[in-house]
């Protein structure tokens, strides 16, 4: 019996701590290499542009050589550190991947942290092996990082390996804004939710999904997804058995979005959780 054929894209699923699915779809070695190549004629052009600026320079106060040896050092700094830079401030991003919708993540769907955005990108010497041409300055086949997202089942390279991290696709949300929901009931609801507790990343965007999408679902199928999410909620928050789930989801997202926000004490917003977790599908449990 022939074997389905692996896809060069294909789609993993991620269940976070409160049972919530995000579904990515995995960028392959195809994906990818045009994001690469903009960013390294990015770099190109850039160190194109330093050293005729930096030799003009110096040239005027007859330290021609103090202009190279700036430039080989900045050489040196843009080839480590330009990926893993951008990586870190770009949440998972750099100009190619962004100009082509490529997101890097941690395993669990978690944004990456300055860690692992600068240690997967120094490994990337390691995937660049063997390199054609004098030294460090040779051109790079990848033949050992196509051999590690070969053999895995995520293509991951060595560096994405070693720092537990994957790329993905990103979609495009079509979240906007924050949603009004200040019926008295919502409110009610909201402040005898405890102050302690913290809405996770996941959780966040969740609600930010349901709350957009629950006018354009019928009241039943809205009561059943919400009650699958909202009754564990319910019990660590010690409310009544018939809690309505709707009504709970409502007054979570209002505390986390419109309350607190309001009171300048979260960094949440429906657009930002929309931005770094729009590479999902997200599944309600």
């Amino acid at each position: 019996m022939p074997q389905p054929q692996r896809q060069l894209d294909s789609r993993i699923e991620i269940v976070t701590p409160e049972n919530i699915a995000f579904h990515y779809i995995l960028a392959g070695p195809f994906r990818r290499l045009p994001a690469y190549l903009i960013d390294c004629g990015i770099i190109l052009g850039f160190l194109i542009l330093a050293f005729i600026v930096l030799t003009m320079t110096t040239s005027f106060g007859g330290v021609g050589g103090l202009g190279i040896g700036l430039w080989l050092l900045l050489v040196f700094i843009v080839s480590w550190f330009y990926f893993g830079v951008f990586e870190t401030l770009w949440n998972g991003q750099t100009p190619g991947k962004r100009m082509l919708g490529l997101r890097v993540l941690s395993e669990n769907g978690q944004p990456i942290n300055a860690m692992q955005a600068i240690l997967r990108n120094v490994l990337r010497a390691v995937d660049g092996l063997p390199f054609w041409g004098a030294g460090g300055l040779g051109i790079p086949f990848y033949m050992c990082g196509l051999a590690a997202m070969a053999a895995g089942s995520r293509y991951q390279r060595l560096g994405d390996l070693a720092c537990g991290t994957i790329v993905v696709v990103e979609r495009r949300s079509r979240l906007r804004g924050v949603a009004r929901i200040e019926h008295p009931d919502v409110v009610r609801m909201a402040l005898q939710l405890p102050v302690s507790f913290t809405v996770s990343r996941g959780l966040a965007h969740a609600l930010s999904v349901y709350v957009a999408r629950r006018e354009r679902i019928a009241p039943a199928r809205r009561y059943e997804i919400a009650r699958s999410l909202a009754e564990p909620l319910a019990a660590r928050f010690s409310l009544p058995g018939d809690t309505n789930p709707d009504l709970l989801l409502c007054a979570l997202y209002y505390r986390t979005f419109i309350a607190d926000s309001s009171a300048g004490s979260t960094p949440l917003s429906p657009e930002r959780e929309a931005q770094e977790m729009a590479d999902a599908e997200v599944t309600l449990p």
